[in-house]
């Protein structure tokens, strides 16, 4: 699909492609559709507030929210469903057989995360999800990263008769955060009767959307009508081995950027998001923070300003949220670690999914029907 917005395709304007439309592409695209001649390129039609994801699983309405056409918020510009597979030095080539031409190009493809390609398909898969808890007697997430936790406590909340199991590969949830941290989202699971089980892992090669029975790494076996796979996925940059970008990619699979967020040795070509090797926590008000300082570097660019781009620097502040169910949330601070509602409040009400859609310029509640 190949759609055009009112001015997009204005005379003089620099022409910027952005290859990926999650949160960073997304905003990025859109603070620059009345500055420049943009494409935005995306497998998908819409984009998801990723942060919504788990509560959509248990709750499927909440998706209505947290998926957002592109359209909506990027109405000046070229949108293009198809995924990129190809650079040169002046254009990007698509799935679909286009040859995009660029001045700039914004690499934004994040995780890869293969999600259907419209929202409805979007939709139905969270009702099917939906039903699968509600049919199921016991469940078992594998992962005890911020998804693993919070699934599980999205479904504590929602579905007190189920039996939950979470198995984690390390001596702790929520490695990324403090040990403090892990200790309270341990104990606040434990308090909801889910049955944490640390320092094993499940032979996902051996997994199927059937089976029932588990067998963990310490001889352990686990029953479950359905299981969710909740580990880490791999770096959206397959694809880039193929392209004239490969040397530029560490041995993670992340795009090495400068100061500014171009990607090292590349005058016009930029790197956002989780794709790229910046050392911090890849969340997503990270993310916007990428998108808006690449943005004005690119406008500094195009106005003859290059002096004055902005260095874009990670937090120093060690804070994360991690919500537990519809009202608490463990909370890491510079000085203190807390559980309860007060971090709650914070998050795990409406999980930023009202403060993203409107730096997207759109109403954080009302959505209108398609």
């Amino acid at each position: 699909m190949d759609k055009h917005g009112g001015g997009g395709g204005g005379g003089g304007l620099r022409r910027v492609v952005v290859v990926g439309g999650g949160i960073a592409g997304s905003l990025l695209a859109k603070s620059l559709q009345f500055f420049a001649n943009v494409t935005l390129i995306d497998p998908k039609e819409y984009l998801e507030i990723p942060y919504g994801s788990l509560r959509s699983t248990v709750e499927p309405s909440f998706a209505e929210r947290s998926l957002i056409k592109h359209s909506e918020y990027f109405s000046n510009g070229r949108l293009i469903t198809s995924p990129a597979v190809d650079i040169t030095e002046s254009q990007v080539l698509v799935a679909n057989g286009r040859h995009v031409d660029f001045d700039f190009l914004v690499v934004a493809t994040g995780h890869d995360h293969p999600l259907p390609t419209t929202r409805d398909l979007r939709l139905q898969h969270y009702r099917t999800e939906n039903e699968r808890i509600r049919e199921a007697n016991s469940i078992l997430i594998i992962g005890g990263g911020p998804s693993g936790v919070e699934l599980a406590g999205e479904i504590a909340t929602d579905f007190r008769d189920k039996a939950i199991t979470l198995v984690h590969d390390g001596p702790r949830l929520l490695e990324f955060m403090g040990p403090k941290a892990s200790d309270k989202a341990l104990k606040w699971l434990i308090s909801r009767r889910v049955a944490v089980k640390l320092d094993q892992k499940i032979d996902l090669n051996n997994v199927s959307e059937g089976t029932k029975t588990f067998r963990s790494s310490k001889g352990e076996t686990i029953r479950a009508d359905c299981h969710f796979v909740c580990t880490g996925k791999p770096v959206g940059s397959a694809w880039l081995h193929k392209t004239m970008l490969k040397t530029n990619l560490d041995r993670h699979g992340r795009l090495m950027v400068d100061g500014n967020l171009r990607v090292k040795g590349r005058h016009n070509i930029f790197a956002i998001g989780d794709i790229t090797n910046i050392r911090e926590s890849k969340q997503g008000e990270s993310a916007k923070r990428q998108a808006r300082v690449a943005a004005k570097n690119m406008k500094m660019i195009m106005v003859g300003k290059e002096g004055k781009m902005e260095i874009y620097r990670p937090p120093s502040s060690t804070t994360a949220i991690v919500s537990l169910g519809r009202k608490q949330a463990v909370a890491q601070f510079s000085l203190t670690t807390i559980t309860g509602t007060l971090p709650g409040f914070i998050k795990s009400r409406d999980l930023f999914v009202g403060k993203a859609r409107k730096h997207l310029g759109l109403h954080p509640t009302f959505v209108d029907s398609f």
